[in-house]
């Protein structure tokens, strides 16, 4: 588990120190950046990471989700959330994956994957939507990386080829691929989740850094479909990015665009680690009974 940012070395740090002490009580800075610091440069992205293993005996706290949530380097805030949490009470598992979307996540076989490891009494945090694009069957259609799904919670389909049929996971083996909503893939997880015994819980998706006349984007097109689907399906929606926004609107573009040194989605680690602390914040504003294993807030 990696330590709380006090104890990381100020050469780590330096260069994005820029006020984080005064808008996140649980995340120290230890050294303002001169007013030429550069970011360094970030890794490139990677889905390959090891998965530590698990303690039976403790409830689970699993996040699924995109490169937003786990990336090379420590750049997903999921790299960064078990710190702010008693690891004797809790696993964290962090089984976020880069590139995936609702959709492909399921068709890969990686929320089969997860599922096996889920018992009565855990947690699931998904986080969805960058990935998933924003359109319907046309979107769908023309996308190469067949991962967009349709945008709406309904259960119109589109059916698309599959070029090289998949040795593993429910296409296995299949040459056409039925294409579901953004509620349909949602709803089967949480429907899986609810069937092992555990929770599952929606989290609004990480902040883009976007700005219009000074302010930054609150809203990739997922709010309201989050804000229905938890609704109808009576599942916990834990509006991080809010918290996430007015912390970035804070900070204002130039401060912000440190944190995000690779493009407008991704952020540094240091921006990951923030986030995973305005994950906590949302969290504990819901009153989540996930609230229940995070440290005293400092």
């Amino acid at each position: 588990m990696r330590g709380p940012l006090s104890t990381r070395t100020p050469v780590a740090l330096g260069f994005v120190a820029f006020g984080l002490l005064a808008l996140h009580p649980g995340v120290r800075a230890q050294q303002t950046p001169s007013p030429t610091a550069q970011a360094p440069a970030t890794p490139a992205q990677t889905a390959n990471q090891k998965d530590v293993p698990l303690n039976p005996d403790l409830p689970t706290i699993f996040i699924v989700g995109d490169s937003t949530a786990r990336n090379n380097a420590d750049l997903g805030w999921g790299d960064h959330f078990a710190q702010f949490f008693d690891t004797t009470k809790v696993n964290i598992a962090n089984r976020a994956r880069a590139g995936r979307s609702s959709r492909s996540y399921y068709n890969e076989g990686s929320w089969a994957r997860v599922l096996v490891t889920i018992k009565r009494g855990d947690y699931v945090l998904f986080q969805m939507g960058h990935n998933d694009g924003g359109g319907g069957g046309d979107t769908v259609l023309h996308d190469t990386k067949y991962r967009a799904s349709i945008h709406s919670l309904g259960d119109e389909t589109v059916s698309v080829p599959v070029p090289m049929p998949l040795a593993t996971g429910p296409l296995a083996g299949l040459t056409t691929e039925t294409v579901h909503s953004y509620g349909w893939y949602m709803r089967k997880y949480f429907a899986d989740t609810r069937a092992k015994g555990a929770t599952p819980i929606l989290l609004t998706p990480t902040i883009r850094n976007i700005w219009t006349a000074g302010k930054i984007e609150r809203d990739m097109g997922f709010r309201e479909i989050d804000t229905q689907l938890a609704a109808a399906e009576h599942v916990p929606l834990i509006d991080m990015a809010t918290v996430e926004a007015d912390r970035l609107q804070a900070l204002g573009p130039e401060k912000t665009a440190l944190l995000f040194p690779i493009d407008h989605t991704h952020s540094s680690a240091l921006g990951a680690e923030a986030v995973a602390h305005d994950v906590t914040v949302a969290l504990r504003a819901a009153h989540s009974p996930v609230a229940a294993y995070l440290k005293p807030a400092n």
